[in-house]
């Protein structure tokens, strides 16, 4: 018998056979002074949890129960809790833990911590264990990463927003998306169906920018304002230095990307913000392209806890959506799940549910 508490969850146990979930039991952390037990209700299904259980994102320490967009009820709370009350609802994204000390922690870029460990597949300190994802029947967090879920919100469409939806919200509001703004999004995918709800909450000027016109519907039904696919001829030259901000979502860039292309629509000091990491891919930046408008290249990794809650109360307020398919949570179902996920299989988020009817009420 294992000296730990334990949960149960669906895990990997290889890379190998990633779209094989079993119902195990695991190790959890110490229940710490600051530390929320969670009773997961639901989950989003994220595009992390494939690179992961692939392999995509290099070796992973296996049997592992991923997902990091989990909502549940909070059981109980450590001694010194003081953000998070027993029987809320609540969320977790995909970092649990930051020191709180360093310079970066203090000035709300927590998720900058060199510290920092994630919701799954991390190592706690002292203990060996190695975190464990939301497709299982509790998770055990920091207050700090736990995010109290405003009312108006449902669970399911709530989840997604705990890492592609802050994931997409963070740069928007650091670069300044807002009225009098022009923002783009390439990649109209899981991030990028976000990324253009919020920046349309936020009163900026909203376009899409995709390989086709397939999702060209779509994108207007989220709100978008326009839309440019990079396959028609001349897709950009109406609208050359004219965008302050360009968010990249991709998933992929795919054979013969051009960058140049996408940098010439940015105003003078417009920025390329990227948030999606397709595996293995690299951008080929010539500094000449920089010259013309000055622009510049960045990246944005999830949001601070400010930023959450904010993202969190935006959504509540403004009747944000999420656009979700819902999936009964069971080792079969997630199997699937993720192998539809892999082929771009779903508009444009999935969230596993019915937690209870696997785990207990």
């Amino acid at each position: 018998m294992s000296k730990y508490d334990q949960y149960e969850g669906f895990q990997v146990q290889s890379a190998d056979t990633w779209t094989q979930f079993h119902k195990n039991k695991f190790d959890t952390k110490p229940f710490g002074d600051y530390d929320v037990e969670v009773k997961i209700e639901c989950c989003g299904v994220c595009s992390s949890d494939i690179h992961t259980i692939t392999g995509g994102w290099g070796d992973q320490k296996f049997p592992l129960a991923v997902g990091h967009e989990i909502v549940g009820k909070a059981l109980r709370v450590g001694p010194k809790v003081t953000l998070i009350k027993e029987g809320q609802r609540v969320g977790v994204g995909a970092q649990s833990w930051s020191c709180l000390e360093c310079r970066q922690c203090k000035n709300d870029n927590e998720t900058y911590c060199p510290k920092q460990m994630d919701t799954y597949g991390a190592v706690w300190p002292d203990t060996g264990i190695v975190t464990q994802g939301g497709y299982s029947s509790h998770v055990r967090t920091h207050e700090h990463w736990v995010f109290p879920i405003p009312d108006a919100l449902e669970s399911h469409l709530a989840a997604p927003m705990l890492c592609a939806g802050i994931t997409s919200y963070s740069p928007l509001v650091r670069n300044g998306a807002g009225p009098g703004k022009k923002v783009g999004v390439v990649g109209l995918g899981g991030l990028g169906h976000f990324a253009v709800l919020f920046a349309k909450a936020l009163g900026a000027e909203t376009w899409v920018i995709s390989r086709s016109h397939s999702k060209e519907a779509d994108a207007k039904a989220m709100g978008a304002d326009g839309y440019l696919a990079s396959g028609d001829k001349d897709w950009n030259k109406e609208h050359l230095m004219t965008f302050d901000l360009i968010v990249s979502t991709a998933n992929s860039f795919g054979e013969g990307f051009d960058l140049s292309a996408y940098l010439a629509l940015l105003d003078v000091h417009g920025k390329w913000v990227s948030v999606g990491l397709p595996e293995e891919a690299t951008l080929e930046i010539k500094p000449q392209d920089l010259l013309a408008n000055g622009c510049l290249i960045g990246a944005s990794h999830l949001g601070s806890r400010r930023e959450m809650l904010d993202m969190l109360q935006l959504a509540a307020d403004k009747g944000i959506k999420s656009w979700v398919e819902t999936v009964p949570i069971s080792a079969e179902n997630l199997g699937k799940t993720m192998q539809r996920l892999h082929k771009n299989d779903v508009r444009y988020r999935f969230t596993m549910t019915d937690y209870d009817k696997v785990f207990g009420a």
